[in-house]
């Protein structure tokens, strides 16, 4: 083995520079940090080749003082923390004081600031084996512009990991998009090659911010979001969640802000994930911008050289807390507020105000004014059903008996967790008459309008001011069954059933003294589970309603749930999927005829009902075609 020696200054930074320095973007992410430390209004950042050739980042910030300039450019050497107690508690986003030795030692950089008490700028450079600082004067107004030229040029092995310039630069616009969501009350420009590609002005209002939004994750996300504003032991959680029906089918539009830090957490992860269970259909994915605000001391920001994961002190508190506001703002969700989403696509985000229709159809029915205080439907109100305009739709009395009458029918009054949904036969479908649609003038339309017929004894066609309405008849049911079970269910606690022949499991012993300690909770769950031995476990009593199950590997889930994430919805899981195979089958089947009066019970009980744009299978229920779409498929108004 060779002597041990100390490594030379430039050697220790570019190592270190393995952990920070990745690509362009990596260096375009830490220089924009320290701007907004430093309380910048305004940040600019032009990049040239993919940043590859040149990164230059200008900010109004406080600045640096001449004297600094030096220790700016050496490790370890910062503001923002000066003992352990300011690492406990860090409320800026960075605090290490590497990155910039760090992008020095394999890069050309030159850093020019002026702090408002000092009447002339200073330019510090790096160079040399020793990396020297030297400075010099210069002309720069209150601020600081870092240049970052020829990146990786005295490393070529790490330029040869570099991808084309277009990727590289999809990854810098990435990173400037995060770091524009994370901070509405400062600008943001961006260009390449001298192009310009983002130019956002501050965004204090509320509709600035919305704008900001529409303009980085597109308008039609904004127009299909729920607003979400929640706060709760400490915590508070708001922003944007798309609806279940602008799903994605890759991760591309999450966004998650923790005191403003942009971070990938897997227990937050998990939290929407769950949220989102039996809204999603297969493999998609939800779209969200979400901003966590907890006390700095309770997150730990340190656990990871670049800063994306974070690990908090109550972990279990921030997922259920996060789980349960996403969850109750889905359920919360009507059609009417689908319907606000499609109005504001169908003319152009244009939800506010009178919606007029094409001059040649001035002797059709006309779209009815309506307003919204906001394109996207807010959380935090209680549930129910709505109008168009977010006011209470009072139900008419003539369709109370129908509904009453049509679920009886179908056995989805009072349905317990153990029956079977019955389905019901007979009544033909006819065509409506007067008395079926609503008097001339009615103001209080409900947001699924009118049934006027059934095709193809599958689709239910229904009629408002808005245009035609178009529901799967059995997914709307599906949906609306299932929902009711597992009401019923809650109501009626889970519960357990003993095995004649206890059920032996061989386990680690990580996993039996989990076991043991999280023995109530277990019950809880409806899983007797006893420690016998160091690595075996006895499964004694098991849900009522998941006996024909695969016992041990539900047990088996559960404890790699507890391990990995300190809880388990493994249990409720597979009883909701029992509850929607179910719902399933006992939900109206195709090529069942409806009576007009059954399919407006439908359309009231889907208004009602939670979750109910999509079956438990995550299909759309319904959909809707506006007046302005379908006078565009015939060409009216040209």
């Amino acid at each position: 083995m060779p002597s041990i020696r100390l490594l030379s200054p430039r050697l220790a930074n570019q190592i270190a520079a393995g952990e920070v320095v990745e690509r362009p973007a990596s260096v375009v992410k830490e220089l924009v940090e320290n701007a907004l430390d430093a309380g910048a209004d305004r940040v600019d950042v032009e990049v040239e080749q993919g940043g590859v050739k040149l990164i230059r980042v200008r900010d109004d910030g406080s600045g640096i003082a001449e004297d600094d300039l030096p220790l700016a450019l050496s490790r370890h050497a910062t503001s923002k923390i000066s003992s352990l107690d300011d690492l406990e508690s860090v409320a800026s986003l960075g605090f290490r004081g590497e990155a910039l030795a760090s992008i020095s030692s394999v890069s050309r950089l030159t850093l020019t600031s002026r702090t408002d008490q000092q009447e002339a700028a200073s330019r510090v450079e790096v160079e040399g084996r020793d990396m020297d600082a030297r400075i010099s004067p210069a002309a720069h107004p209150v601020g600081t512009t870092v240049e970052v030229r020829d990146l990786f040029f005295n490393t070529p092995a790490r330029r040869k990991f570099l991808r084309t310039e277009k990727t590289e630069f999809n990854h810098v616009e990435e990173c400037v998009r995060r770091q524009a969501l994370s901070r509405f009350n400062a600008g943001f420009t961006l260009r390449h090659n001298q192009r310009v590609v983002q130019n956002l002005r501050p965004a204090q209002s509320a509709l600035d911010r919305e704008r900001r939004i529409g303009a980085l994750c597109g308008q039609k996300f904004v127009d299909n979001a729920v607003v979400i504003d929640a706060e709760a032991t400490g915590l508070r959680l708001w922003g944007w969640v798309a609806l279940p029906t602008f799903s994605r089918s890759q991760a591309d539009l999450q966004y998650f802000f923790v005191n403003g830090r942009v971070i990938r957490d897997r227990l937050v992860a998990h939290a929407v994930r769950q949220a989102f269970r039996d809204v999603l259909y297969n493999n998609r994915h939800p779209a969200f911008v979400l901003y966590l605000e907890v006390d700095p001391a309770t997150v730990d920001v340190n656990v990871h050289p670049t800063k994306h994961e974070v690990r908090f002190r109550d972990g279990r508190l921030v997922h259920d807390f996060i789980f349960r506001t996403l969850h109750k703002a889905l359920a919360d969700v009507r059609p009417d507020d689908h319907f606000r989403g499609a109005m504001a696509q169908s003319f152009g985000g244009e939800v506010a105000g009178q919606v007029e229709a094409p001059a040649d159809a001035a002797t059709q029915s006309q779209p009815q004014a309506w307003s919204s205080q906001s394109h996207a439907p807010s959380f935090g109100g209680q549930a129910g059903t709505r109008g168009v305009g977010g006011q209470a739709a009072p139900r008419q009395e003539w369709r109370a008996s129908d509904q009453m009458a049509f679920y009886r029918s179908l056995g989805g009054g009072g349905v317990s967790a153990g029956q079977e949904p019955v389905s019901f036969d007979g009544g033909a479908a006819r065509p409506s008459t007067a008395a079926d649609l609503p008097a001339g003038g009615d103001t209080d339309e409900p947001p699924l309008g009118y049934a006027i017929a059934q095709l193809h004894g599958i689709y239910v066609l229904a009629q408002s001011t808005a245009g035609m309405i178009v529901v799967d008849m059995h997914a709307a049911h599906e949906r609306i069954t299932y929902e009711r079970m597992k009401r019923a269910l809650a109501e009626q606690d889970l519960k357990s059933q003993p095995l004649l022949v206890p059920l032996s499991l061989a386990v680690s012993q990580k996993e039996a003294a989990l076991a043991e300690t999280h023995g109530e909770e277990l019950q809880q769950l409806g899983l007797q589970i006893e420690r016998i031995g160091p690595e075996t476990l006895a499964v004694r009593q098991v849900p009522a309603l998941l006996r024909g199950a695969d016992t041990e590997q539900l047990v088996r889930d559960v404890l790699s749930d507890l391990i990995e994430h300190g809880q388990s919805d493994r249990v409720e899981a597979v009883t909701h999927e029992l509850l929607g195979t179910m719902a399933c089958h006992g939900s109206v089947r195709a090529n069942r005829q409806l009576t007009i009066p059954e399919m407006n019970s439908l359309l009231r009980d889907m208004e009602a009902t939670e979750r109910s744009g999509q079956c438990n299978h995550g299909r759309p229920t319904w959909t809707l075609v506006t007046l302005a779409e379908l006078d565009k498929l015939f060409l009216r108004g040209r």
